[in-house]
């Protein structure tokens, strides 16, 4: 261990019986913690597995091969640090990653631990929380001109660590990011605070009696994130620390950087000659006036330029950042690391989302049994007031109303598809101008046009389950998770062909080798259409109203193809290992 006095960088070391324990548990792990030999050279699997939590080691039974089969050889300490994780905060697709991947990964094998902030808003969400204990083992953190003290609530479910930073600036009304006036002033500090603390806390919380310690994969996600790849460079690893950890930063939505002026630099505990990890300069035409020198500090440009890999929530996503339209000004240095960059398409939870067993629709059905579907159709069509039409096309719509969700789009191609034998529905809130159209247009359409302002989960499974058709025409999606809902309760998805949506919907091709006159044997799970335009749509969604129309057995196949299609976590957690794996190949990238 450093003799070097750690105390003023913001590390609170060990007591001495913390001591005792670390070293008892480094000697255990002289022993493999999970040994397998393979039925092809033994003839039968032993299997010793250790508990970290309780010191017991046992054999595994018959039942448990399959089990042991599932997790992987080599296992990592894994750190997650997200501004949200579901079911504790969610605003967006962030939270259900770092929600539901942390367990898959903790189901193959390896030591996991969520890092978020314990928001409290005063509202009955915070009772999610009630389980999380006081650790009582608060850290001074140093930054923006002080120390700044912390302290750490902790939860053990499924199998994942999960480890909640309580601060006073993470208590208050509305959401993660802001409320009803806009964004939080001082997010830039908040999420300063949940970095520094992510860097503390594998090293000073014994959590099931020993600490995660140096040797982590920190998975970075997004901006809220990112100055914990720095920190890793540039505080610990100088004096000796974490010369053993790596990072991997995860983008979701490159849109969201974390820039701020160029001045708030000398408050994030980094040393001064560390800037240029950071230091980003606007374009002049972006600019607020001439004498502006567009000089800023961009919290993901500094992860990008110190993580060990760069991941993106889709293939297609992977390469759209490092083009001039899809980087959002960070596609050149993107493309300078275009070589640690991959891809790697979210997952979906396939126990909330089973038609099969899904309580909010009127109707289960499966892929060999879909007599339920229409039911769901018929209830739906009640529900909202439509005429009851079960052969009658219907078309869904549920996301956020903003321009990226491409609600222009659906404005301007309404008038023209309502002149079809259709029916559409949409869910969502989000820009009162769209919001005030959705109800004049189905004032206007009044046996054709349905619009739900507000977001309701039981509602947005039903309309996934009884509408035909999901739209999505998005102008940039990094994964999309609607598109592979949409398949798993066998709705036919027509989307915009960007990020997410091109990996993860096959245009539907009934001339496929092997197919005959129904259909059969053809191949895709849906439409796509580019460009990004109402006559394109349009198209795409004629192509799909036809085949409904007169092509049954076609139809068919395409709702039994999506919904067979494998999007599971546990799918994308094999990947995410042999992303970790890659990393810990090679020495610190800083």
């Amino acid at each position: 261990m450093t003799s070097v006095n750690m105390s003023k960088k913001g590390f609170v070391p060990l007591n001495q019986d913390e001591i005792k324990r670390l070293k008892s548990f480094l000697s255990e792990l002289e022993t493999p913690t999970t040994v397998t030999t393979s039925l092809a050279y033994s003839g039968k699997t032993n299997g010793i597995q250790g508990d970290l939590r309780s010191g017991e080691v046992e054999k595994p039974d018959v039942e448990s091969v399959e089990e042991e089969k599932a997790k992987t050889g080599v296992t990592y300490n894994i750190v997650f640090v997200t501004s949200e994780a579901a079911p504790y905060s969610k605003t967006g697709g962030l939270a259900d990653v770092c929600g539901s991947l942390p367990i898959a990964l903790a189901g193959r094998g390896h030591r996991v631990m969520v890092i978020s902030p314990r928001y409290v808003h005063g509202t009955a969400a915070d009772s999610k929380f009630s389980k999380a204990v006081d650790l009582g083992s608060p850290v001074s953190v140093f930054c923006f001109g002080g120390a700044q003290e912390v302290g750490f609530y902790h939860e053990y479910r499924e199998g994942v660590d999960w480890v909640f930073v309580d601060h006073p600036s993470f208590h208050r009304p509305g959401n993660p990011y802001g409320d009803k006036h806009g964004t939080f002033k001082d997010n830039q500090f908040r999420f300063t605070l949940l970095s520094h603390a992510a860097c503390e806390a594998p090293l000073v919380l014994p959590l099931g009696g020993y600490t995660y310690g140096e040797k982590c994969l920190f998975l970075v996600n997004d901006w809220h994130a990112s100055l914990v790849s720095v920190l890793l460079a540039a505080k610990y690893r100088p004096y000796g620390v974490y010369k053993d950890a790596r990072s991997i930063l995860v983008i979701h939505n490159i849109a969201h950087q974390g820039v701020e002026p160029a001045i708030t630099y000398s408050n994030l505990g980094l040393p001064q000659d560390w800037y240029g990890a950071l230091g980003w300069v606007f374009p002049t035409w972006a600019r607020t006036h001439a004498l502006d020198t567009g000089e800023a500090v961009n919290f993901l440009k500094g992860a990008i330029v110190t993580s060990d890999r760069i991941v993106t929530v889709s293939k297609g996503y992977s390469w759209e950042i490092t083009t001039n339209e899809g980087g959002f000004g960070l596609h050149e240095i993107l493309r300078d690391r275009k070589s640690i960059l991959s891809g790697i398409t979210n997952g979906i939870d396939v126990t909330e989302w089973d038609p099969s067993s899904d309580e909010h629709i009127a109707s289960n059905y499966s892929a060999d049994d879909l007599s339920g579907k229409v039911k769901c159709k018929i209830a739906l069509q009640k529900e909202l007031g439509l005429p009851v039409r079960p052969d009658c096309p219907m078309i869904g719509f549920v996301g956020r109303l903003d321009y990226q969700k491409g609600i222009d789009l659906i404005r301007q191609a309404i008038p023209e598809l309502m002149k079809d034998d259709v029916q559409f529905v949409m869910l969502g809130s989000g820009n009162p101008v769209y919001e005030d159209w959705m109800r004049a247009t189905e004032s206007i359409y009044k046996d054709k046009f349905r619009g739900w302002v507000g977001f309701n989960v039981p509602v947005s499974h039903r309309i996934t389950a009884g509408c035909d058709i999901l739209l999505m025409p998005s102008t940039f999606e990094p994964c999309g998770l609607n598109q592979l809902y949409a398949m798993r309760y066998g709705t036919i998805p027509v989307v915009h062909e960007t990020g997410g949506l091109r990996d993860t919907v096959q245009t539907f091709n009934p001339f496929a080798a092997g197919s005959n006159a129904e259909g059969c044997n053809a191949e895709g799970t849906g439409w796509t259409f580019t460009p990004l335009t109402k006559e394109s749509m349009l198209v795409a969604l004629g192509y799909a109203i036809q085949t409904f129309n007169e092509h049954k057995s076609s139809w068919e196949g395409l709702m039994k193809r999506g919904m067979t299609r494998d999007y599971t976590w546990e799918n994308a957690a094999t990947q995410y290992e042999q992303i970790i794996k890659w990393a810990f190949m090679d020495p610190p990238y800083c």
